[in-house]
């Protein structure tokens, strides 16, 4: 628990920065957590308890000093697809299995950190995980747009909302509409022009204002309704094995996103704060928030970088913020929920869609096109899958073109001919300078990958065309394996077969600069008789290749017609 030995060593120099930033976070986190929970298709306390009980979680188990944890837009909206078809319409079905899906993402986390899995926070890359929260943040707008101008809408996919959406405005509720967009409106230039005040709790506030003193309620203005004080009492309901295998696939889609997303928010913060966090320890303390939520019967919870940014700007020093908006939140639970009441929906509406606008990256996009059209034709893809296909299978379809990018660099890696270069020590590829020169009758050739089963034919194919576009006959080969760290059997059998096809031309191959450890994925005497067996066509450096090539003594027959070669 790093929280408790940073409360060990407090400076109470720092406890005025940390009250004053945890009242602020309060604000914030109060108003976006009943709107969330609105997202998220469950009553307001709901988003409460959800928004209140993590933040004392993480506290205790956090490794940054910065991170306000709670409900996050695309968290939510991951829910309520992973929930709609499984509950058919039952509330009471719809809040048990939401609480066993938090509880389960909590589980998968905790065994995620202990197994020392953190580096999961990188297999989504930067530019596929902006297109799926661009695709998340497109499709909450379109959620919020008749809740915002108070018209009946039946549709639940991205592109039949849009068009109900322009079908349906014209009988927009003149008064729900006149009051959402000047919420909305007063949101944004709050948010400009006074960046350090709580904007979202301003504008519930006079949203409550607005319908007490106006009677909007009465005009037929949505609002929230009676919200219970007091705790939650700890309810967990079964599910049948078929229920429980598509909870766990939720769960973990859930906690691959909701994790990459809220680890990127806190190493940024603690990027800015100049230390550093435990990505495995972070895990750990997620894993131990959405235990908290689910326990609390929330929905399940990842680091807010809104919240996060609140803290940061007000000064918080540690992780006493979180509790201190945690018990300023508990307070308004047992003593002020009469109010909450009166919140309308059309206010939430406002909150969650300028939320959603912030999670919208066009910074990131607008970087993609400067730096990498290829890259950018990844994002965009993945925010169409998302609007298409819907909100789960994006997390697929996310981690498919994760999977294919990588798999598309990997396996058609760099790779060339070294020679010597004037004035330049050692050998260096002859398509980087161009005045390098080669020893006739031999190649040096770098392959800049591990040799695995999805690129051995690439190396294959590689090398015999580097072979067949020599100047002069080919007597040998050497391959610099420097660049090679992982082989694999199917490597090994490809390059076998190829040192069989070149000694039938008379070609010996040969490999230098091998790592010792590239034989630890195969049983260890095995390994000690592949070397031995092939300790003539192995060299420590590429120098004393070079070496031997000169030296050697006429034109031998080619070695090695017994298929086996690469040595360690």
């Amino acid at each position: 628990m790093p929280g408790v030995e940073s409360f060990k060593s407090y400076d109470r120099s720092w406890l005025r920065s940390d009250l004053g930033a945890g009242l602020s976070v309060a604000a914030i986190a109060l108003p976006v957590g009943i709107a969330y929970a609105d997202l998220a298709g469950v009553p307001a306390v709901i988003g409460m308890y959800s928004a209140i009980f993590p933040l004392l979680a993480y506290a205790l188990f956090g490794s940054s000093r910065q991170l306000m944890t709670g409900p996050d837009a695309a968290t939510c909206i991951i829910v309520a697809a992973s929930l709609g078809p499984l509950a058919g319409g039952d509330p009471e079905r719809y809040l048990a299995l939401m609480v066993i899906l938090t509880l389960m993402t909590g589980i998968l986390y905790v065994v995620a950190g202990v197994s020392r899995l953190g580096f999961i926070a990188n297999f989504l890359s930067q530019p596929i995980l902006t297109g799926y929260l661009n695709g998340i943040a497109l499709i909450i707008i379109a959620g919020q747009l008749q809740k915002l101008f108070g018209y009946s809408g039946t549709e639940e996919e991205f592109f039949p909302k849009l068009i109900e959406f322009i079908v349906q405005v014209q009988d927009s509720h003149l008064p729900t509409l006149v009051l959402g967009l000047s919420l909305l409106i007063a949101l944004v230039i709050l948010r400009r022009v006074a960046p350090k005040l709580p904007a979202a709790l301003v504008v519930v506030i006079a949203g409550i204002a607005a319908v007490v003193m106006l009677g909007l309620d009465q005009s037929g203005v949505a609002v929230l309704g009676s919200v219970p004080a007091g705790l939650p009492s700890l309810q967990i309901a079964t599910v049948d094995l078929n229920t429980f295998k598509t909870l766990f696939a939720d769960a973990a889609g859930i906690a691959l996103v909701s994790f990459t997303s809220g680890v990127l928010t806190a190493k940024s913060f603690a990027r800015r704060n100049r230390y550093a966090i435990n990505a495995n320890q972070e895990l750990i303390a997620f894993g131990a928030s959405n235990i908290a939520s689910g326990l609390a019967q929330g929905f399940p919870v990842t680091g807010a970088d809104s919240r996060t940014a609140v803290n940061n700007a007000m000064g918080g020093k540690t992780q006493l913020v979180g509790i201190v908006a945690a018990g300023t939140m508990l307070l308004i639970l047992f003593f002020m929920t009469e109010p909450l009441g009166f919140v309308p929906t059309a206010a939430l509406a406002a909150v969650i869609m300028v939320s959603a606008v912030g999670l919208f990256d066009f910074k990131e996009l607008r970087d993609l096109y400067e730096i990498s059209h290829r890259e950018l034709v990844l994002s965009v893809t993945t925010t169409l899958g998302v609007l298409i296909l819907g909100v789960l299978p994006g997390v697929l379809l996310a981690v498919a073109l994760s999977l294919f990018w990588l798999l598309t660099v990997v396996s058609r890696p760099h790779d060339g001919v070294l020679g010597r270069v004037k004035g330049i020590k050692g050998f260096h590829n002859i398509a980087d300078f161009p005045g390098a020169t080669t020893i006739p009758g031999l190649i040096l050739y770098r392959f800049e990958a591990n040799l695995v089963f999805f690129n051995a034919d690439y190396f294959r194919d590689r090398l015999r065309a580097t072979i067949a576009a020599a100047e002069t006959p080919v007597e040998w080969v050497v391959v610099d394996a420097s660049s090679i760290n992982v082989i694999d059997i199917t490597a090994l059998q490809k390059i076998d077969e190829l040192r069989e096809e070149l000694a039938a031309q008379g070609i010996v191959l040969n490999v230098a600069r091998a790592k010792r450890n590239l034989m630890k994925f195969f049983n260890h005497d095995w390994g000690v008789k592949r070397r031995e067996a092939y300790a003539g066509h192995r060299f420590d450096t590429i120098k004393s290749a070079v070496r031997a090539f000169n030296k050697r003594a006429g034109k031998e027959a080619a070695p090695g017609a017994d298929s086996q070669n690469l040595p360690r």
